[in-house]
């Protein structure tokens, strides 16, 4: 099921991790190895989380990486269909219909 408006993983970062552990940006990014400038960019919603920033939050937090890269991806593709216009692009290949002839 698609979700409407998903949070930017820095959102959740922050209200699941950091306000309930008490712990500051500059606690965290010591922590995970990265400058306070990229996690504060994150948490802010203006910084992707990448498989690098995946793997160092799943370590920090005993979380899986993919979880991380997930709630990134739903963000993006949610944000990507809003304002995308693909009344323009033509269907190419009918993948579902090759499938079943497959058979």
């Amino acid at each position: 099921m698609e979700m409407y408006n998903p949070p930017h993983p820095g959102e959740v970062l922050q209200e699941l991790y950091l306000e309930p552990l008490g712990l500051t940006v500059t606690e965290t990014a010591d922590a995970l190895g990265v400058s306070h400038q990229i996690l504060s960019a994150i948490i802010e919603g203006c910084y992707s989380i990448t498989p690098d920033i995946a793997m160092r939050l799943s370590k920090a937090f005993s979380t899986n990486p993919t979880v991380w890269l997930g709630m990134q991806q739903d963000y993006d593709l949610w944000q990507v269909k809003q304002r995308l216009d693909l009344s323009e692009v033509r269907v190419l290949r009918d993948a579902e219909a090759e499938f079943i002839a497959s058979f």
